[in-house]
């Protein structure tokens, strides 16, 4: 993935969006200053995610830590674990791709 790193500001660079379009597809918001309707939402929607892989890991961990948990219960862990990283794992990528540049350095990998 390629950051921007031209004209364009942190406020004026596309905002990775914390949901995916009906086909899978990542949404991203073009926006300056960022305090319009749908940033606050996002922001609010990164903060529930975020608790919500907290809570997640936390029963998880009770899960994984007993050696009697039934299969079913593990792979149910194991799943919810796994689509709370993909939430965190994006909310990590937007707030990245949002971070201003420091004068002459490239992001790009």
């Amino acid at each position: 993935m390629e950051h921007t790193t031209g004209p364009a500001t942190a406020s004026t660079a596309p905002r990775l969006l914390p949901w995916q379009s009906p086909d899978g597809k990542p949404c991203y918001l073009v926006a300056g200053g960022g305090g319009g309707y749908v940033s606050r939402l996002a922001d609010e929607m990164e903060a529930t995610q975020l608790a919500m892989g907290a809570d997640v890991l936390g029963l998880a961990r009770r899960v994984l830590d007993d050696p009697r948990s039934p299969y079913t219960e593990v792979r149910y862990a194991g799943l919810r674990l796994a689509e709370c990283l993909v939430d965190a794992l994006r909310v990590a990528e937007s707030r990245g791709m949002r971070l201003p540049v420091p004068d002459g350095e490239d992001r790009r990998p």
